[in-house]
């Protein structure tokens, strides 16, 4: 089966990340997934939140939103949204899962996820996106001798699949996402480890076979995904 836009299904969509593309963020970098693009920024605060002043750990946390004309009609503005909400914790959870809190000390990285442009994957192109600029800004407060010890531990990143026609996709494009049987949303990190599965049957049910080969399919594309990091931040020892 070839795809509307030329892929096999087991073919990522073009990748291309651009760093540096916010003049004074701490670290920042443009990724676009096909015509998927989000700006992903990093903000470095010497602060925590309440529950964990005085306690000498810090704080990753995450915000999302979508650009008025990301997508083919308007979008509100609305970051109150149940749906906002979900996917920026999503993408907290997953860029926590690889920072050593008390290596980072009592600061906070605030990423900000601003998709520009929507074609299906937003989520997971934030997360790939979102770890490269919080990397970027770990690097720049050590680099400045603001922490001793990089906290981060491992990549992570993610990527859609879905089962579209009897055919088992990987990132999906908006037009697949809405028409499949069944979408799934993996973040995994560099040493084959899971962060999140979010599987969701839309026209029929799957069985744990299906599902296995969908994680397979997700695991093969997130390990592309890693290594296209690895490349923007050659800078990054773990």
């Amino acid at each position: 089966m070839t795809r509307q836009d030329g892929r096999s299904p087991d073919k990522l969509r073009k990748i291309k990340v651009t760093k540096n593309c916010s003049k004074y963020a701490e670290g920042s970098c443009l990724i676009e997934f096909g015509d998927t693009r989000v700006m992903c920024t990093a903000t470095v605060e010497e602060n925590v939140p309440p529950f964990l002043k005085n306690t000498g750990t810090g704080w990753v946390t995450a915000e999302y939103g979508m650009l008025p004309r990301s997508c083919k009609t308007r979008v509100q503005r609305d970051k109150n949204s149940g749906r906002t909400f979900e996917i920026q914790r999503l993408i907290g959870r997953a860029l926590r899962s690889v920072v050593d809190m008390n290596k980072l000390g009592e600061r906070t990285v605030k990423i900000d996820c601003d998709v520009l442009q929507a074609d299906g994957g937003t989520r997971t192109a934030s997360i790939t996106g979102g770890f490269i600029a919080l990397a970027d800004a770990i690097l720049k407060i050590k680099k400045e001798s603001l922490i001793t010890q990089m906290p981060i531990t491992d990549f992570v990143a993610a990527v859609s699949v879905g089962i579209k026609d009897k055919e088992f996709l990987l990132d999906l494009t908006y037009e697949e996402d809405s028409k499949a049987d069944v979408d799934m949303n993996v973040v995994m990190l560099g040493n084959s480890e899971f962060v999140e599965i979010q599987g969701t049957a839309e026209g029929r049910t799957f069985s744990k076979k299906q599902m296995d080969s969908l994680i397979s399919l997700a695991k093969d594309g997130i390990g592309e995904l890693i290594e296209i990091q690895k490349k923007s931040l050659e800078g990054l020892k773990i």
